[in-house]
Formats: structure tokens, sequence, C-alpha cells
């Protein structure tokens, strides 16, 4: 028997010691109890910054500088002088599609690694964590596609919402990995409160789907020849501002139930956000106010999703229905 451990325990260390070289220096990179942990965290935040940049290259009408998909022109896969600083912003949000791939095969290639001692069935394996992070490495060049339809179909305003919804999508997935790789299970709450959080995360998504039309219906095309949805930009904002409300009341409640740190989060974001889309609408939605308040919707999403997967129902006994201690 103890041979039989010395041989295991070797064969760890030789799992565990990378080979030297780059392939060794690869592996550190995502081998290790914590690689997973910190890949999703670099997940969740390239997912955000792309949303960002993706906000840069609207707000510049530069979302036709490189007028063509795959290619940036008929002849060329990159920009050219002649294509001026639009060119350079559409291709540079591009190429920032490949940082968000190759973060999303290193999470997987980390995941997959993953031993979890805690759980030594399967050897220590995450199913769960795999499952996840392949959601992410396919969903980024789904992402990519979507991307380049919008730009072939010259900016139709619903493919350019769908490119923003898939982005949030991915961002939620990145919460969820986020969450699993740190240990942090849903706790169980009563039925009030589960309602108020699962009505929160609906609601939030209900707001960021009518955002996607007033940006759809508003001044900022991502190219002056852009088609619009053509429906009423201020009865569209009205109606993005009451589920807004919507998001803000449900989350009040489910703070007032849970009186935690993930429903307080979200209530910080979205009311942060709440002010900045009101100061945007009344200054005639300047650039700055409006990349604000897509960075906002991100953030707004993650704290969303990290809220709705911080709780789990509980059976109905009064012993449950009170506060909750969900992170």
């Amino acid at each position: 028997m103890d041979s039989v451990t010395e041989r295991a325990q070797v064969r760890e260390q030789r799992t565990e010691t990378p080979p030297p070289g780059l392939g060794g220096r690869l592996l550190r990179v995502v081998r290790g109890p914590r690689a997973v942990a910190r890949w999703a965290v670099a997940s969740l935040v390239v997912n955000i910054v792309i949303v960002v940049t993706g906000a840069l290259v609207r707000l510049t009408s530069s979302g036709l500088g490189c007028p063509t998909w795959p290619r940036c022109t008929t002849d060329s896969y990159t920009t050219h002088p002649a294509l001026g600083l639009h060119g350079a912003i559409e291709f540079g949000n591009r190429l920032l599609t490949f940082v968000l791939v190759i973060v999303a095969l290193l999470t997987w290639v980390a995941a997959l690694l993953h031993r979890d001692e805690r759980r030594p069935e399967r050897g220590g394996r995450r199913r769960d964590l795999r499952w996840i992070a392949a959601g992410l490495a396919f969903g980024i060049p789904a992402q990519a596609v979507i991307g380049g339809i919008s730009v072939l179909t010259q900016l139709n305003p619903f493919v350019v919402g769908l490119h923003l919804l898939v982005s949030m999508v991915l961002i939620a997935l990145s919460v969820w990995l986020v969450r699993r790789t740190r240990g942090l299970e849903p706790v169980p709450v009563g039925r009030g409160a589960s309602l108020a959080v699962r009505a929160t995360f609906v609601a939030m998504l209900v707001a960021v789907w009518l955002g996607t039309i007033v940006t759809g219906s508003g001044p900022h095309a991502g190219d002056e020849n852009a088609a619009r949805t053509g429906f009423d930009g201020s009865f569209v904002t009205h109606l993005h501002a009451a589920a807004v409300y919507v998001v803000v009341a449900t989350t009040l409640v489910a703070v007032w139930l849970l009186r935690s740190r993930a429903a307080l989060l979200v209530l910080g974001v979205v009311v942060a956000q709440a002010v900045i889309g009101i100061v945007q609408y009344e200054l005639g939605v300047p650039v700055v106010l409006v990349m604000l308040h897509l960075l906002g919707a991100s953030l707004a999403t993650a704290a969303s999703a990290n809220l709705f997967l911080s709780v789990r129902r509980s059976s109905p006994t009064p012993s449950r229905l009170g506060t909750s201690p969900a992170r």
C-alpha cells in the first residue's frame, strides 16, 4: 500500500511540476490552485472592456471604418491610411477581439487543468468550471460573427443591439465563473427574497434590452448613413426609464429582505446608472456620458447576475424567511 501511495505522489509531483521552456512557462500561467480564479476575473474584465471600446467605435462614427468583414477592406485584413482615424478605431476594436479569444482559451485550459482538493470525487475535476469556461470560449467567436454581420448589414440597429446583448450574456457567464472559482455558493432564502432577486434580474434584462432600442433610435448610430429603428426616441427612452425604476424598486425590496452586500451593490450601481442616464438625456446625450452609461450597463449586468447567483430558494419554513448573508 505504501508503494502505491508513493507512486501516486510521484505522479502528482510530475503533473504539478511544469517542464522547462516556453511550454513550462505557459503551464505555470494556467495551472495552480488559483489560476482559474485569476483567469475568471480576467474574462470578466476584458468582456466589460470590449463593451466600452465598442461604444467608442459607435460614438466616434467609426462603425464602418472597416467597410467589410472579415477583411477590413476588400483586399486587406488590416486598415490603411486612406481609411483615416475611423478605420484605425474600428480595426483596433477588432484586434481586441483576439485578446478576448486568448483570455477565453486560457481560462478554459485553466479550468481543464484545475483540481479542487475540496472535491476528491472525479480526481477533483470541476465539470461546472469547464462548461462555463467553454461557454465563454465559444461565445466570443460567436460575438465576433455578430459584429461582422452588423458591418455587412450597414449597422442595422437590431443587429448592433444583439451584439451588445451577447456581450452582456458573456459578462453574466464571467460573473458565474468568478463565483464558482471562489467557492461562493448560493445561500437559501425565503420565497419573498427569492422572488425579489429574480424580479430584479429579469427587470435588469428588460432594461438593458430597451436600452439597445433607445440606442438604435438615437443620434449615435456608428455611421452618418446608418439606419435607425424608426421608433419614437422620446417614447422608447421613457419606456427604458420605467424599466430602470422597476429595477430600483425590486432591488430595494431585495435589500430590505436580504440585507446583503450583493443586493446593496446592485442598488448602488443602478442608482448611479439612473443618474447618468437622466443627465445624459437632459444634456443631449454627450459622448462621454454615453460611454459612462454603457460602462454602467455592464457593471449593472454583472452586479445583478451576482445577486441572482447568490441565493437559492429554500424550503418554505418560517425560520428561513428572514434575512440572509448572501454575498
